[in-house]
């Protein structure tokens, strides 16, 4: 839980700041009548609305389970990355609103050097702000503070791109390109706004995680023990910051009970280990068959009915499906 509090603690400042820039870079607008300057206001009071939806999934993913919620709180999560996508796809649509309403009304563009000095502070909190919700979301595993990181340094990067266009502006004149500036702007901004909204649905759909599981795969093919004849039917769901892992882990047949979970064990802590303590680890144990034998490395066993063939090497493709392996359907690398 110390984790999901961290995550609740820093969307708080994240909030109070996305108001502090907003209100800088709607007063920027007033002062230039530049609608680049106006697109990046519209951004930043998305930040100030997903903030608050941030905030507010952060503190049901930090509730404890309960009975209604076995799995806990984390899908809070992924819903409102998906608002927060929404919320960005919607700005870019509105930005292209008013560069179309500005054209057509030809309102000037006036005192550029005020407003580039404004949004270029904007820029730097917005960065750095930025860092520490990445930094945090990596550590912590939160796809919020991942949107809200992500939001955050594309604001600051569309805001360079502002900075320059009004620059150039002001040296040449041209001020139709602020129009075209908007216009780029908001293209960006309509993307990333996509890729949230994907990200989000995703995780609330319960998608495999490709890369996720090819980097589980690798590190159990590099640490696997001998008495780990086959895993199978491997799934990842995800619930905020807690990864839940299901399998089937395939042992000599002979084994007790007691010999069976001290297998499950060292299964489950080497994981942790690896991919931190936020991770709950389901293991279903199968005993090995007569064709187990042929892919099974363990050198001192007193019921082998075949010889060793091949070590069977796990891959994405033949670890999520739920059936034994056997030599005769994997091939070695």
């Amino acid at each position: 839980m110390q984790k999901e509090k961290e995550n609740f603690r820093l969307q708080i400042w994240i909030t109070i700041l996305s108001i502090v820039l907003f209100v800088a870079k709607i007063t920027a607008y007033y002062i230039t009548n530049s609608v680049a300057i106006l697109s990046d206001a519209l951004e930043s009071i998305v930040n100030v609305v997903a903030g608050f939806i941030g905030l507010y999934s952060l503190y049901v993913a930090a509730k404890p389970k309960d009975m209604e919620h076995p799995y806990g709180h984390g899908k809070a999560e992924f819903v409102s990355a998906a608002a927060e996508g929404t919320l960005i796809v919607s700005s870019g649509i509105f930005i292209v609103y008013e560069t179309v309403e500005n054209i057509i009304e030809k309102k000037p563009v006036q005192s550029l050097n005020s407003g580039i000095g404004l949004i270029a502070i904007t820029a730097i909190l917005n960065y750095i702000a930025g860092s520490v919700c990445l930094w945090m979301s990596k550590r912590n595993n939160s796809l919020a503070l991942k949107a809200s990181g992500k939001h955050l340094q594309l604001d600051t990067y569309s805001t360079i791109g502002i900075i320059a266009g009004l620059l150039l502006m002001a040296v040449s004149h041209l001020y139709w390109l602020d129009k075209i500036l908007a216009f780029i702007i908001s293209i960006i901004i309509l993307y990333n706004g996509y890729t949230i909204i994907r990200a989000s649905l995703a995780g609330i759909m319960d998608e495999a995680d490709k890369k996720l599981l090819e980097t589980f795969v690798t590190f159990l093919n590099k640490n696997r023990c001998e008495n780990w004849i086959d895993i199978h039917n491997l799934r990842v769901i995800k619930y905020g910051s807690t990864l839940h892992f299901d399998c089937h882990l395939t042992i000599p047949w002979y084994f007790n009970i007691h010999q069976a979970h001290k297998q499950v064990d060292a299964l489950e802590q080497l994981i942790k280990q690896h991919f931190g303590s936020s991770i709950e680890l389901f293991v279903h144990t199968d005993g090995c068959l007569d064709f187990s034998c042929s892919i099974c490395p363990k050198t001192l066993c007193s019921e082998r009915k075949h010889p060793f063939m091949q070590t069977v090497e796990w891959t994405f493709d033949n670890i999520v499906l739920n059936k034994k392996h056997n030599a005769d359907l994997i091939q070695s690398k």
